[in-house]
């Protein structure tokens, strides 16, 4: 219990400290009904959990809560991470350590493309909100990466290296969950187009979620939810092999003040059970395409669309 309220206080400051910071908060602070629609859509019971920015650490102590909450065994996620910046990884390690949960947090602070800290990992599961549309990450020195598998990500923007860098890091059956600026989805600069289509045609969407506006301290760039799958038809789960579902949550989130919102467990619930639905999750009720909302499109369709991954073009208007 008081390991609890000590880590519900530690996060109320880092989140207060996020909104006094502005652009700087982001650094190291992901509002938490991102994390938790990122962590409550993968569902990560047990296994390794991975997040290669992870920022003072807020995907695994969802991920924890996550498998508390829904009667799981803590201990049962193995929690993997790493943050380039000094005084967040620090940070990060404090707020693991406040709250009892065991990471591997690298052996110091180090940049996740040039100093990967766990080179031979294959994760279960992988979250992240890795920096958007960062310019200055040194594509120059990696021209010829192994993880490059798609296509070499553009110097100028280091969405796809992000994208790359978790496929490479999943294991066969392993799933990611990740937060983008928009201009991911549809963005055909620099090759990336080429390299959207190749993930695309290599079956690994599974799952893409249009964000409200307005969700982030740091920055009033709209962004968008991507969810990828090593195997789509796994045992668990109905065969979602050449399909994706697109989920618009644009018109989601109440605002908490002027310039911020949030989504309620009611937004949270809509997102999170109508992807389980699709999925085919145990007790997860039926999927059905709602106009304006959610729907579930073959990948032919989505190279008919240009390989563009934005939900608004698939799920049409609402109807009245």
């Amino acid at each position: 219990q008081s390991k609890d309220v000590l880590g519900r206080v530690y996060e109320y400051f880092l989140s207060e400290f996020a909104l006094a910071e502005g652009k700087k908060g982001g650094q190291f602070y992901t509002p938490s009904s991102v994390v938790r629609t990122l962590v409550a859509m993968l569902a990560p019971y047990k296994g390794r959990v991975y997040d290669p920015c992870c920022g003072s650490g807020g995907m695994f102590v969802q991920s924890e809560k996550f498998v508390e909450q829904h009667g799981g065994r803590i201990g049962a996620i193995s929690v993997y991470g790493q943050e380039s910046n000094e005084t967040t990884w620090k940070l990060a390690r404090m707020n693991l350590a406040i709250r009892g949960i065991e990471a591997n947090l690298g052996t110091e602070h180090a940049d996740t493309f040039h100093r990967d800290q766990h080179p031979d990992l294959k994760a279960d599961y992988i979250l992240a909100n890795p920096p958007f549309n960062d310019s200055d990450w040194g594509q120059d020195r990696l021209t010829d990466d192994v993880r490059w598998k798609f296509g070499t990500p553009p110097a100028g923007n280091a969405n796809f290296a992000w994208v790359q860098h978790f496929i490479h890091h999943l294991a066969p059956n392993g799933m990611a969950g990740f937060v983008l600026a928009n201009g991911s989805m549809s963005s055909n600069q620099s090759g990336e187009g080429d390299i959207r289509r190749a993930i695309t045609e290599a079956d690994l969407v599974d799952c893409m979620v249009a964000m409200p506006g307005q969700l982030f301290y740091s920055t009033q760039i709209p962004v968008c939810l991507w969810f990828l799958a090593k195997k789509k038809n796994d045992s668990k789960r109905r065969d979602r092999r050449g399909a994706t579902l697109f989920i618009d949550a644009r018109k989601l989130g109440t605002l908490i003040d002027r310039v911020h919102r949030e989504l309620t467990e009611a937004d949270l619930e809509k997102i999170v059970s109508t992807y389980h639905a699709w999925r085919g999750d145990k007790g997860a009720g039926k999927y059905e395409d709602v106009a304006g909302f959610c729907r579930s499109a073959t990948t032919l369709e989505i190279a008919g669309h240009g390989h563009v991954l934005t939900p608004g073009r698939y799920v049409g208007a609402a109807d009245i």
